[in-house]
């Protein structure tokens, strides 16, 4: 049995190498969805971020497979100071949101929130953006702490980032 830290590495960085091998591994052997998450603790930034990208695929096919790892992801995974692994929790968190505990919420959201203040990547933050503006909704506390950011980021340098900032900052503006 190949182990996955091994299938995530080698090749060109800015590729998905074996990731999509590594998926259907973890999907037909449910036992391997640990030993995934556990290649976050790797020293090669190259296999954390094949790993972000394969965890998204198996929560796709698997939704429910994720929601005993809520923890692992908020308080270990939750601590890298990787890119990808911060826009990917973000993505995750607002896909299992609903199966958060109160206290998941929370420490999801000041995770979030610490992202949304410290973060300069461009994709961090506008995933970032999407899930916290997503749980404000119905959230007063959430709306108001958010709505200053996105008018900091609505004069972001960044296209991307200041025109994802406006569309969440327009919603409130009367």
């Amino acid at each position: 049995m190949e182990v996955i830290a091994a299938m995530l590495a080698g090749g060109h960085p800015n590729s998905l190498g074996r990731t999509d091998e590594v998926v259907g591994l973890v999907v037909a052997d449910r036992s391997r969805l640990q030993e995934l998450v556990e290649c976050y603790r790797s020293g090669d930034p190259v296999v954390r971020m094949r790993t972000s990208s394969a965890l998204k695929r198996v929560e796709a096919a698997h939704h429910a497979w994720l929601v005993p790892l809520l923890d692992e992801l908020i308080d270990d995974v939750g601590t890298l100071d990787q890119p990808s692994a911060r826009w990917t929790l973000a993505e995750l968190f607002l896909r299992l949101g609903a199966d958060m505990t109160a206290g998941q919420r929370d420490r999801a959201t000041a995770l979030l929130k610490r992202n949304l203040e410290q973060q300069t990547d461009w994709i961090v933050l506008i995933r970032t953006m999407d899930t916290l503006f997503q749980w404000s909704d119905g959230d007063p506390g959430l709306r108001t702490w958010l709505q200053p950011h996105l008018r900091r980021l609505a004069k972001d340098t960044r296209r991307s980032v200041a025109r994802r900032a406006q569309e969440f900052a327009a919603v409130d503006t009367p």
